[in-house]
């Protein structure tokens, strides 16, 4: 797995741009707990992301779907809807791009003919960053659709790498990592911003409560 970032400031609002490529033949679940790892502990600084890099997620398949749920959890949308790359007998789309849910933005093809992978024109009407005096609390979506994603995730980890190992702390952390990357994914968050309610019977002490 590599990576590079990019800090911008654009007026008052905070972007970060991520460039991160994962080899085909990688492990996907490392992959996943170290690009987990990094959004939560840059989560907290309340910056925008943008994300590019390369897996197929062209049609439907269990990596798409990983890799959409876990980047759901931080608001993250993928923006790519047609093919990156037109090969003889192939046509994927590799090239992915992944914005905050709540930018609006446009994006298409540019053939310019000097690479195998065609490139992407993204456009992003406005980058807006909340308020950063409102503090925003977080709930988990958990009903019987996430339940059910949940057990069906559980149910694809081979478990090799906590199976195949004698050592009981190394067994308990495998364990733990791959079990909380499920729960994040399946259980995503939602951000509820206590601010935004204006009933006036809603006293402050309820609020806290």
């Amino acid at each position: 797995m590599k990576f590079a970032a990019v800090h911008l400031k654009l007026n008052k609002e905070n972007v970060i741009i991520f460039c991160i490529y994962r080899a085909p033949s990688g492990n996907l679940d490392y992959f996943l707990n170290k690009l987990d790892n990094i959004f939560n502990f840059l989560h907290n600084y309340r910056f925008e992301f943008i994300i590019c890099g390369n897996m197929n997620c062209l049609g439907t398949n269990n990596k798409k779907k990983q890799l959409h749920n876990l980047l759901g959890t931080y608001n993250l949308t993928g923006t790519m809807y047609f093919p990156t790359r037109i090969a003889k007998n192939s046509i994927t789309l590799i090239d992915n791009i992944f914005v905050d849910n709540r930018i609006k933005y446009t994006i298409q093809p540019c053939i310019n003919g000097l690479s195998e992978h065609d490139s992407q024109l993204l456009t992003l009407s406005k980058v807006s960053i909340p308020n950063s005096n409102i503090k925003p609390s977080y709930i988990r979506y958990v009903n019987r659709n996430t339940i059910a994603e949940f057990q069906s995730q559980l149910s694809w980890e081979q478990w090799d790498n906590i199976l195949g190992n004698n050592d009981v702390n190394n067994m308990f952390n495998n364990f733990l990592n791959t079990y909380l990357r499920c729960y994040y994914s399946s259980f995503q968050k939602k951000v509820i911003n206590i601010n935004d309610i204006h009933n006036q019977w809603i006293m402050k002490g309820i609020n806290i409560s």
